[in-house]
C-alpha cells in the first residue's frame, strides 16, 4: 500500500524493523479534516483504500501474524473462505486512519469500538477496495470530544457491523 499525500511515522531503534503498510486512498471531497465545531450527522469525506497482497505479507512481517489465510489462498479456501482475507486489525487500523486525519491526527483518537461483519477478500492479481465512510453520531456537551459512527464495506458488502471511534476535538 502506498499512501498518497503522507508518509508512515516511527522510528527505529536497533536493527531494523519492517516497514508498516500504508493505504492508496481517494477523498470524494476536498475537506479532509474536522470542522471546527461538527455537529451530529455531519458527514465525514469517504475515503477509498487499497489493500494489495504485497501489503497483507508487510503487515504480516510488522505485526507477527503469519496465520496462512492471510498469504495463501488454499489455507484460506480450506476454512471455507473465498480466497485470502486481510488481518482484520489492519482493516481497523485502517478505517480508524480515516477518522483520526478527519479529526487532526492519531493522538485525537480516545476510544474504539469495532464489530466486524465480513472479511476483507484480497485478490492475487488486483487490490481490494475499502470503502470507509462516517459520519458524527455525537458531540460531548462541552465540545471535547466527539463520537463518530464508521461505515466500511468492501465489494458492496459490509466489513464492520457497528464501529464506534471517539476523538478528541481541539
Amino acid at each position: 500500500m502506498t499512501s498518497q499525500g503522507s508518509t508512515p511515522e516511527g522510528e527505529a531503534t536497533g536493527a531494523a524493523a519492517p516497514t508498516a503498510p500504508t493505504a492508496t486512498t481517494t477523498t470524494t471531497t476536498t475537506t479532509t479534516t474536522a470542522p471546527t465545531s461538527p455537529s451530529a450527522g455531519d458527514q465525514l469525506p469517504t475515503r477509498r483504500l487499497e489493500v494489495t497482497r504485497d501489503d497483507l505479507r508487510r503487515y504480516a512481517e510488522a505485526s507477527g501474524d503469519h496465520n496462512p489465510i492471510h498469504l495463501d489462498d488454499a489455507a484460506a479456501q480450506s476454512l471455507g473462505l473465498p480466497g485470502v482475507v486481510a488481518h482484520g486489525m489492519l482493516t481497523s487500523a485502517l478505517a480508524i486512519g480515516v477518522v483520526a486525519e478527519w479529526a487532526g491526527g492519531a493522538d485525537t483518537v480516545l476510544a474504539t469500538s469495532i464489530r466486524f461483519a465480513g472479511p476483507v477478500v484480497v485478490p492475487a492479481d488486483e487490490p481490494a477496495v475499502l470503502e470507509v465512510a462516517g459520519k458524527v453520531r455525537s458531540v460531548a456537551e462541552d465540545g471535547a470530544s466527539a463520537e463518530v459512527a464508521l461505515t466500511v464495506t468492501s465489494a458492496g458488502a459490509k466489513v464492520f457491523g457497528k464501529a464506534m471511534i471517539t476523538v478528541a476535538l481541539s
